[in-house]
């Protein structure tokens, strides 16, 4: 068994893993035969998983979004799609290479796929800038949604962000501007477009990939208007109440389905994405294939129309009497 980073939650998990793979050396070092003890111990870990993964807390679903193993963009980009094209640059400053983006095929359709993109070490994510856009990296993705457009192609996006970019130099170069821009002009678009938040949506910076005709969630991602931390930080003055500002934050996928701002959860494989990528992916590639179906008998009159009643549906106001 592959050694992998676990969570604080997952100590138990942690500890039977470590069993099964002392019993496995055991086997190979003097030929012992441990077929029993083996599925035991097996059932023992699948029995802990599915306990774990059916009981987390806001807070522990946070911490399974963040994880160092979670699948990433290029990692769906990989398993889903094929002949993938990167292109690069937003024609106005540099290539931003937090989002990753470019022509693919989906069962041998021509799409654009649009996603942030973080690092698995120090060194890349230095280079993914930890998967937080400068603005040129959201004008990047407008110019491809423009580029899908014009040649009437579907247009799929990823979402897994802890927000935009903070600093000074994006800052000075319109960050909020080209944030503003993507979500006015993607919600003219007309042609299917289709979010998946497969990790952590923090806040405009998920926003400006994520105004589609249809959001999904991955049954353990989050999305959320500011993390449990700096939520914390502005209510309680600390950021040790993260745990009470992930239940409030109403973040998790259920959460968000039962309030109409998702329109679908995909189920992860017991212990998370990173515990098997493929099924994960296999599972996504499924429900991305079903609903741009679904969008793809639509007229792009229709499209529009429906977007717009979409995110108008959104919340709730009350007028002063």
């Amino acid at each position: 068994m592959a050694t992998v980073a676990h969570l604080d939650f997952e100590k138990a998990i942690a500890e039977v893993e470590e069993q099964i793979d002392r019993l496995r050396h055991m086997a190979r070092e003097k030929g012992l035969d441990v077929t029993g003890e083996m599925e035991s111990l097996e059932g023992k870990l699948k029995s802990l998983q599915t306990e774990t993964y059916e009981n987390l807390d806001p807070i522990e679903r946070v911490q399974v979004a963040r994880h160092p193993r979670r699948p990433y963009t290029l990692d769906y980009l990989e398993r889903i799609f094929t002949d993938f094209v990167e292109l690069h640059g937003d024609r106005m400053y540099r290539d931003d290479e937090s989002i990753v983006a470019g022509w693919a095929r989906l069962d041998g359709e021509s799409v654009m796929v649009i996603g942030h993109q973080k690092g698995r070490d120090m060194k890349e994510n230095l280079q993914r800038n930890f998967g937080m856009p400068h603005p040129e990296g959201y004008r990047k993705a407008l110019r491809l949604m423009k580029l899908a457009e014009k040649f009437g192609r579907p247009v799929f996006t990823m979402i897994d962000t802890p927000g935009a970019y903070p600093g000074l130099g994006a800052e000075e170069r319109g960050q909020a501007e080209a944030i503003a821009r993507n979500l006015r002009e993607m919600a003219a678009l007309t042609v299917p477009t289709i979010s998946v938040i497969i990790g952590e949506g923090g806040s405009g910076g998920a926003l400006a990939i994520g105004v589609t005709d249809r959001i999904l969630m991955m049954e353990n991602s989050v999305y959320s208007v500011i993390s449990p931390e700096g939520c914390a930080a502005i209510l309680w003055k600390s950021g040790s109440e993260r745990d009470k500002a992930a239940t409030a934050l109403k973040l998790t996928a259920p959460d968000l389905n039962h309030l109409g701002v998702i329109d679908r959860i995909i189920k992860e494989p017991t212990g998370g994405a990173h515990a098997d990528p493929d099924a994960t992916a296999e599972a996504l590639h499924g429900v991305l294939r079903e609903t741009l179906d679904e969008l793809k008998s639509l007229s792009p009159e229709e499209l529009h129309e429906q977007r717009l009643e979409k995110y108008f549906a959104m919340g709730e106001w009350h007028p002063r009497s």
